[in-house]
C-alpha cells in the first residue's frame, strides 16, 4: 500500500467536540477524505479495541486507508492499513519488521535529522510538525514552514505536514513542499466536518494548480 492522501484526518476523541468518532469518520468520508488515523492517548487498549474495530470496518467498506497511532499491537489486531509512530514510541526499525506485508509505516519528525532518519528506517511517509501552534499538542515543538522547505529536497517518500493547519493556511503549507496535510481539530471540531474536508481539498488542489 502507498500513501496517496491530500487530506489525512486524525480522529481524536478529545478534539471531537462531543461527537462520536464514527460520526466524524462518516462526515470526513462524505467530504472526500481517503485516509484516516485513530489517535487515542487515554483509553486502555481493552476499551479502545471495539472502537478501532468499528472504525476499521467502516473505513474498509468505504475504501479509506485506516491507520492507528502509536499502538502497533492494536493496528495488527484490527488489521489496520498502517501504524504511525512518534519519536518517543516504538522505534521505526523495530516496528517495520513486525508489520504485515503491505502495511504503511508513518513516522513523526521535528528536524531535518529526524526526517532523514525516518526515511532511512523504512518510513512510507514522514510527518513534519508542528507547523503552526496547536491546541491539540500544546507542548509540541514549533518548526514552521521553513523545516518543510529544508526537508523537501532530502526526502523521497511523501511528506505530511501537521500542526495547526486550517483551510486558511493550507495553501502555503502545500506550496512549501508538503504532499499532504494531517488535521485534527480543524476537522474533528468543525461545525460541519464534511464541509471542512471539502474546503481543505479544494484549497489543496488550488495551491497545486498555482
Amino acid at each position: 500500500m502507498s500513501f496517496l492522501a491530500d487530506l489525512y484526518v486524525i480522529l481524536d476523541r478529545s478534539a471531537a467536540a462531543g461527537r462520536d468518532l464514527e460520526t466524524i469518520l462518516a462526515a470526513a468520508i462524505a467530504g472526500g477524505c481517503r485516509m484516516v488515523q485513530l489517535r487515542e492517548k487515554e483509553w486502555p487498549v481493552s476499551q479502545l479495541l471495539p472502537l478501532a474495530q468499528e472504525l476499521r470496518q467502516r473505513a474498509r467498506k468505504a475504501g479509506v486507508t485506516f491507520v492507528v497511532n502509536d499502538r502497533l499491537d492494536l493496528a495488527l489486531a484490527v488489521e489496520a492499513d498502517g501504524v504511525h509512530v512518534g519519536q518517543d514510541d516504538l522505534p521505526a526499525p523495530v516496528a517495520r519488521p513486525l508489520l504485515r506485508s503491505g502495511m504503511l509505516l508513518g513516522v513523526s519528525s521535528h528536524s531535518v535529522k529526524q526526517a532523514r532518519q525516518a526515511q532511512a528506517d523504512g518510513a512510507d511517509y514522514v510527518a513534519v510538525g508542528s507547523i503552526y501552534p496547536t491546541a491539540t499538542k500544546p507542548g509540541s515543538q514549533l518548526v514552521g514552514l521553513e523545516l518543510l522547505r529544508q526537508v523537501r529536497p532530502l526526502i523521497r517518500v511523501p511528506l505530511v505536514a501537521i500542526g495547526g493547519i486550517t483551510p486558511g493556511n493550507v495553501g502555503e503549507v502545500i506550496r512549501a513542499g508538503a504532499d499532504g496535510v494531517a488535521v485534527i481539530s480543524a476537522l474533528c471540531a468543525a461545525p460541519d466536518p464534511a464541509q471542512a474536508a471539502r474546503e481543505f481539498l479544494e484549497r489543496i488542489r488550488a495551491a497545486r494548480t498555482r
